[in-house]
């Protein structure tokens, strides 16, 4: 008896997002493969393979439904997925991009240093309001605040701040959160991330640039 409770407290001690090596290296492979989609495929391409690429997040969350890293990662893959289709037939997809991301939450909020609030506001930002979906930039401004706590001089919240001030006509202050990002530190292994993610920033930069004049 002692032992079999000796044992449950280690597991209920032990933090759920702990990721071991096998599951780091399966949020890698997530994170190159959604890197190789989303910023060196053709658009025409980039739906069925996000498809592809959901399923195999998706199984993730499946078989370590209590690491939050997977939640987020199929959370993003799914939305990346919706907004490559576009239109109402993607709104499911956002949906349940919701719903994994709002679970990650529940697991660890900290997790991946808060990247579900962040993606999660971006959908807010993105997604078409009431009556049609449930996009709401309300909404979508504390989760920047949170995400932008945990992960200040983050280059992924900088980019979906300066996007949401952007949308609110707060173009000064958008520049300065584009800029920053661009500052943001390299990421190993995240390189064509990076890279993808400076090219996002310096085409905003150009919209925000010509509100500016």
């Amino acid at each position: 008896m002692k032992r079999h409770l000796f044992t449950l407290l280690c597991v209920l001690s032990s933090p759920l997002w702990a990721l071991d090596a096998p599951d780091q290296q399966r949020l890698n492979s997530i994170q190159q493969e959604w890197a190789h989609i989303q910023y060196q495929l053709p658009a025409e391409q980039r739906v069925d393979a996000f498809e592809k690429l959901a399923a195999q997040s998706s199984a993730f969350t499946q078989e370590r439904p209590n690491v939050a890293e997977a939640w987020i990662w199929s959370g993003i893959v799914t939305s990346s997925w919706a907004g490559a289709q576009g239109g109402l037939g993607a709104l499911s997809k956002a949906k349940q991009a919701k719903a994994d991301l709002e679970k990650a939450l529940a697991l660890d909020p900290d997790a991946l240093q808060g990247s579900a609030y962040a993606s999660l506001a971006a959908l807010y930002d993105r997604v078409p309001g009431w009556p049609i979906g449930f996009g709401d930039t309300d909404r979508a401004q504390p989760l920047l605040e949170q995400a932008l706590k945990l992960n200040p001089d983050g280059i992924d919240p900088l980019y979906f701040w300066g996007d949401h001030l952007f949308r609110q006509g707060h173009y000064a202050q958008a520049k300065v959160a584009l800029e920053k990002a661009l500052q943001a530190a390299p990421r190993p292994g995240r390189e064509v991330a990076d890279s993808g993610r400076h090219k996002d920033i310096q085409l905003l930069l150009v919209y925000v640039n010509k509100k500016l004049k």
